[in-house]
Formats: C-alpha cells, sequence, structure tokens
C-alpha cells in the first residue's frame, strides 16, 4: 500500500492512494474536495474535462460545474447554494496505509462543515468513502447523501429493481429545465426493464434520471472493459427527501459524461450534530457487449457479491 503527495491534472497537493493489484485513487482537495482518478490498470473511470485542468474558485474567475468523482448535500433544488462546499478549497491529509480525509471550511450559508474519508483495500479495487455531515449553525438543518460521480459516458447503467416502486415505470425522467416537470410514464427506446434490471442502454430522451430501488448498489459497464460497483446502505422506512423520493438518480448526458448519485435518507441535524454515510467503491474488468448482444446480468451480480 502507498499514500503519497502528487501533482494531478494541474493541481499540486493532490493524494494518490495505491495498492499492489493496480488500484490507484487520486484526491484533489482543491475545488470541492474531488476524486479525479479512479482506476485500473491505468484505465480512470471517472469523467475529466481538459478545459477544467487546474481551475479553481477565485473572484472574477467564471465558475465551471466540477469534473471528477464530485460529492454533496441535497435535497437538490431545496438546500440553499454552498459554493464554498460545492468549489471552494478543502484541506487534504494522509491519515494511513491507503487513508486519506478532506474537510472542507465551515460553510459560510448552511453552517455546515464536511469531512470525506477514503480507505483504498491492499487486495481489491474496494475504495470505501465516508461523508461526515457536521451542523455548525445554532439552527437545525435539513439535508442529505448526494454523491454525484462523473463517470466516462457512453457505457451501460445496471440498476437492480426492487418491488413496489412508486413509479409505473420503476423510474421516472425530468424535463429540461424550461419544462420544469417530472415524467412519470416516459417512453424511451435506449431504456428498458429485463430480468429485475433496469438498463439504461444510451442517450435518453433527457438525461436526468431518477428511481426508488432499494437494493443497496447498482452497476455502470464502461466502454473500456470496466464494471463500476457502487454499493450503500437504504432504508425502507425512513424518508427520501428528493423532490420524488428519490434513492437513485442518473443523469446521462450523451457520450460525454454519465453521473453516478446514490442518495441517502432526510437528516435533521440538530446544532453540533452529525450524520454520516458510507458509498464502497470497486472496479472489475468485464467486456463491454458487441453490437446486438446483452450483458450477461447473472454475472454481474455475481461480480458485484450480491
Amino acid at each position: 500500500m502507498k499514500a503519497s503527495w502528487v501533482e494531478f491534472f494541474g493541481y499540486s497537493g493532490c493524494i494518490a492512494l495505491e495498492n499492489g493489484v493496480g488500484t490507484r485513487v487520486v484526491l484533489c482537495p482543491q475545488a470541492g474536495g474531488r476524486v479525479l482518478e479512479y482506476s485500473h490498470n491505468g484505465t480512470n473511470a471517472l469523467y475529466l474535462n481538459p478545459e477544467q485542468k487546474g481551475w479553481r474558485h477565485q473572484p472574477g474567475i467564471p465558475t465551471v460545474d466540477p469534473c471528477g468523482g464530485r460529492c454533496d448535500v441535497g435535497p437538490e433544488r431545496v438546500i440553499a447554494p454552498h459554493p464554498d462546499l460545492w468549489l471552494g478549497d478543502w484541506t487534504g491529509e494522509i491519515v494511513g496505509d491507503g487513508k486519506a480525509r478532506l474537510t472542507s471550511v465551515r460553510d459560510g450559508v448552511t453552517g455546515l462543515r464536511l469531512v470525506r474519508e477514503f480507505t483504498l483495500a491492499a487486495d481489491s479495487s474496494r475504495l470505501v468513502f465516508e461523508q461526515r455531515v457536521t451542523n455548525e449553525s445554532d439552527k437545525p438543518m435539513t439535508c442529505c447523501h448526494w454523491s454525484r460521480t462523473l463517470a466516462m459516458g457512453g457505457g451501460i447503467v445496471l440498476v437492480p429493481l426492487t418491488a413496489g416502486s412508486r413509479f409505473p415505470k420503476s423510474y421516472i425522467m425530468y424535463g429540461s429545465t424550461s419544462q420544469n416537470a417530472m415524467f412519470f410514464k416516459p417512453e424511451d427506446s435506449n431504456i428498458r426493464v429485463r430480468d429485475g434490471f433496469l438498463e439504461i442502454l444510451g442517450t435518453p430522451a433527457n438525461p436526468k434520471l431518477g428511481m426508488d430501488s432499494y437494493a443497496g448498489w447498482f452497476g455502470y459497464l464502461l466502454r473500456n472493459d470496466l464494471l463500476f460497483i457502487k454499493k450503500y446502505p437504504v432504508y425502507p422506512d425512513r424518508v427520501y427527501c428528493e423532490m420524488a423520493g428519490l434513492t437513485i438518480s442518473i443523469w446521462y448526458f450523451k457520450k460525454e459524461m454519465c453521473e453516478l448519485e446514490p442518495i441517502g435518507p432526510r437528516e435533521i441535524l440538530a446544532p453540533k450534530a452529525l450524520s454520516t454515510y458510507t458509498e464502497e467503491w470497486s472496479l472489475i474488468p468485464h467486456r463491454f457487449p458487441a453490437a446486438q448482444e446483452t450483458v450477461d446480468l447473472k454475472d454481474v451480480k455475481r461480480k458485484a457479491g450480491v
């Protein structure tokens, strides 16, 4: 195992975690405390916009939507904008073999402070990512975990479904910003249900989708023959406070990028209270299907260990 300070993607002061089986993770404290590389044998699963290389939030510099393995707090469109957390510079620490921590400032709008801790396994691609949220304001705050990981585009999203979905098609599709709408019975040739999975096979009519699965995991098969698995806790008896009560959101933008978004349950934090949420990431070799082929869903479940 190895943890070291590196320069990466135009940033100094990044932290690289590496193990002996070909997994490398690069964490960037700048511009929102992100993951810039999550790779297996040199192939990075994350989307990086070359035009953002070295970008930092500074007065007079146009704002960007940061690339890479982002994370946030929600609920979307309800929580107040919080650029100190989303765009600001964080502090990075190496805290052990294969282990690092990123810490935000206290956000001037919400009063929240975030800590993200990453632990890379020695013998696999398993990356454990814990986000801790502390309310440092003097009033209760309502929030939720909101993962916003940008992966390389053009892959296949594989969401295991659970019984009792509130949505007739097991997912919803958001309209464009100008439409300000959600479609509960969408029809899209690039989205289908097969053998207990919702498959997103290509660019949908609108990029933003939402699911209410309680399986606690989903996969994304990249065109470079890597299966990106995310596992996370789910709570069927708790309130999910996104507008449609989502546990997952996917933003599939053409062949450029795909946003993989586990969403946590509502947290009502009293002053000084703390909440935690943990995701487990894995990268597993898996051949991308040729034209007219389908993904072997049983093999995906086996490789995911579920």
